[in-house]
């Protein structure tokens, strides 16, 4: 059994409690042990983020992960002003902070969201899978380790304003491989002279695949994973 799936990851789920999550319902609809099943995907998700993750089945398939790593992906964002997370999302220690400035308007958010469009030097969060001589960043950031970590360029393709009602803005973007929304947040918090996190994520695109065509967990069972499987990649 091979292929692909499009799936719609809940909040709450690691990349790896999806991954496997299917691997269990494959092994379970071909009578195979699961260490001998083959399964990857396109990219993580944090686990308080939702949306598309392209799940790839059988060694022809996760072949191709490396290219699909390097694919475009648009997200829908909710950014929160004037708070500050130590992770940079909802799982951190959030704390409100006091300003004397006035409340942005919808102009000045738009202004500001239109300064990242293009090509932009950012920051990895510490809170990150970069490896730091070896190690994982997020892991030093839990020992309390110093973490430094090298600006890099990545693009943003597109951004736009959805929805403001102070302290939640909503906007949707589409960036290259290796941005981090995280980054984006705080660094458009600063450009604002405020602190910001992300307070909700969804992918809902890589590529030119969309979350308009994923599958729900609920859906997939041991049943129905042979006939949900793609080949078309």
């Amino acid at each position: 059994m091979e292929g692909y799936l499009l799936v719609d990851k809940p909040s709450g789920w690691t990349s790896f409690d999806l991954v496997h999550f299917i691997r269990g319902k494959v092994a379970k609809a071909s009578s195979m042990p699961s260490k001998k099943i083959k399964v990857g995907h396109s990219g993580t998700l944090d686990p308080f983020a939702t949306g598309l993750m392209i799940i790839l089945v059988g060694r022809k398939f996760t072949q191709k992960a490396n290219e699909l790593l390097k694919q475009d992906k648009s997200y829908s964002v909710t950014m929160e002003l004037d708070s500050l997370s130590t992770t940079g999302d909802p799982e951190g220690e959030i704390t409100r902070q006091k300003t004397e400035l006035p409340q942005p308007t919808n102009t000045s958010i738009a202004k500001a969201l239109e300064s990242f469009k293009g090509d932009i030097k950012q920051t990895p969060p510490i809170y990150s899978a970069i490896k730091v001589n070896g190690v994982r960043a997020y892991k030093l950031a839990r020992e309390d380790k110093p973490v430094e970590l090298e600006p890099r360029m990545v693009s943003i393709r597109d951004i736009n304003l959805l929805s403001y009602s102070y302290p939640d803005v909503k906007f949707e973007t589409t960036v290259s491989s290796g941005t981090y929304i995280r980054s984006l947040v705080e660094d458009i918090g600063s450009y604002l002279d405020r602190t910001a996190y992300t307070k909700e994520l969804r992918r809902t695109s890589i590529g030119l695949y969309s979350i308009d065509h994923a599958v729900v967990t609920a859906d997939i069972t041991e049943q129905t994973i042979g006939q949900l499987l793609r080949m078309d990649l």
